[in-house]
């Protein structure tokens, strides 16, 4: 029976032979690896993948797909909203220390995926991700661009990334009305040291008022916080490098009693 793409799951099945083979050989993926795939929704990419791996972990919600997934015999289907999946105890499971997870994410739901897989980049070997090209243009992004924002500070913090391949609307069924493309991310092996909490706060309130200065946001944040350092805030959010959010980041969580060294922040980069 034809499966009907369902509005609320965000569900858009990639369909193009040539595209799927590209995302294939981007990801090369090896006999025996741990992959985890999320959204597999009608195998395009899953059958592929599962031929030169021998076993994939796939996770779906739809319940319709995740019953005709389960009759695949190299599969170990976990249904469930992949924002509630806890990947540490299925990398347990999988008795495996580096996953390698891979999927085209629904739509309007990928950045609180991403987010929700970020406590675990530790766990991750890489991810590769079809995402909307816009959420990939602010992902990548570098300051003093209008692209770049939250979403690139606290991705960048945890990850090196890049947009590795371009799919036009017309290789899904039903199209999207976005152009799409496919991030690779690989997690940095030894990352700045913060509050994840923390510098999340710090990030959206920088960028709350992101055609303001600084001193109008951050400043009366900063100063209700009782922090002590020193930070030029006669900037713009986007003016400010990842490096220096983090080093702030960790002056505050370090009591806030002397300026943040930027200079050494952007060597750790």
């Amino acid at each position: 029976m034809k499966h009907i793409p369902r509005k609320r799951f965000g569900q858009h099945f990639l369909s193009d032979p040539a595209i799927i083979d590209a995302i294939v050989r981007a990801i090369a993926p090896q006999p025996g690896q741990p992959m985890v795939e999320i959204g597999p929704g009608l195998a395009a990419l899953t059958q592929p993948l599962v031929e030169r791996l021998g076993r994939l972990t796939v996770i779906e919600l739809d319940r319709d797909l995740a019953a005709r997934l389960r009759r695949h015999g190299q599969l170990q289907v976990v249904e469930s909203d992949v924002l509630k999946v806890d990947f540490a105890a299925l990398a347990g499971e999988l008795q495996s220390a580096q996953l390698r997870i891979v999927g085209n994410l629904p739509y309007n739901i990928s950045t609180p995926i991403l987010f929700h897989l970020l406590p675990f980049a530790h766990l991750v070997q890489d991810q590769h991700f079809m995402l909307q090209k816009e959420v990939i243009d602010r992902m990548v992004a570098q300051p003093a661009t209008s692209a770049y924002g939250r979403l690139s500070v606290m991705l960048q913090w945890r990850y090196a990334m890049e947009d590795v391949l371009f799919v036009p609307p017309e290789s899904f069924d039903p199209p999207p009305r976005v152009d799409s493309a496919v991030v690779r991310m690989l997690p940095r092996p030894a990352p700045a040291e913060v509050d994840a909490g923390l510098l999340s706060e710090l990030v959206q309130v920088a960028f709350s008022q992101r055609r303001k200065l600084l001193r109008h946001s951050l400043g009366r944040w900063l100063e209700s916080r009782g922090f002590g350092g020193a930070f030029d805030l006669q900037r713009r959010a986007e003016e400010v490098a990842v490096p220096e959010y983090l080093a702030l980041a960790q002056a505050l969580g370090a009591g806030g009693a002397s300026a943040p060294d930027q200079g050494a922040a952007a060597a750790s980069q």
